[in-house]
């Protein structure tokens, strides 16, 4: 399941020029929380017939349209997807809860490695500076997790305050980790 965005503009139009009036709602879900309601509409459609559209390995087009009302205030976003498996094998409800998903997993990824780890501002902008420093902070986010820490911000605050525990985790077969619930090995 791929999402298409306007930096692929051939295959966004295509998809967006689809149509989704004629196809009827495949699934919806309702949700409140946080002060806002929000609605969520998936349409599928499937494509892979000659003349789709120019994705070889797309079976369906999926459009999601997400419409929320915050104080009053309502917006709509649609976000348009492709995804390999045939309509037999991925209904509507599904690719709505697998796109839900991914935005979740998405998010909480980079909330982690922005807001935690401040990505956002690393001034590292050429070269191979940037990939190398994405792998430490991925690294840093799997040995927390690894260590079982579910607060990525308060695991990287203990660690700074045992630099020799990291060094002994990268540079041994069996590392001793210490945590606030004890030592592991």
């Amino acid at each position: 399941m791929v999402t298409t965005k306007a930096n692929q503009p051939t295959l966004f139009a295509q998809l967006k020029a689809l149509p989704w009036a004629q196809v009827p709602v495949g699934a919806q879900t309702r949700d409140t929380g946080h002060g806002r309601k929000e609605t969520r509409t998936v349409k599928a459609l499937t494509v892979a017939t000659p003349g789709g559209i120019g994705f070889s390995k797309a079976e369906q087009a999926v459009r999601i349209t997400r419409t929320r009302t915050v104080k009053g205030r309502t917006s709509r976003e649609t976000a348009y997807l492709t995804i390999s498996l045939p309509a037999g094998h991925a209904r509507p409800a599904d690719l709505g809860a697998w796109a839900r998903a991914e935005w979740h997993i998405e998010n909480r990824v980079h909330f982690v490695r922005d807001v935690t780890l401040r990505e956002d501002a690393h001034q590292a902008r050429t070269g191979n500076g940037p990939a190398v420093f994405a792998t430490l902070r991925n690294a840093s986010i799997g040995y927390h997790h690894v260590n079982g820490a579910t607060n990525i911000a308060e695991a990287t605050r203990e660690a700074s305050q045992r630099p020799h525990d990291l060094i002994t985790a990268v540079t041994t077969e069996n590392p001793i980790v210490t945590s606030g619930k004890g030592t592991t090995q």
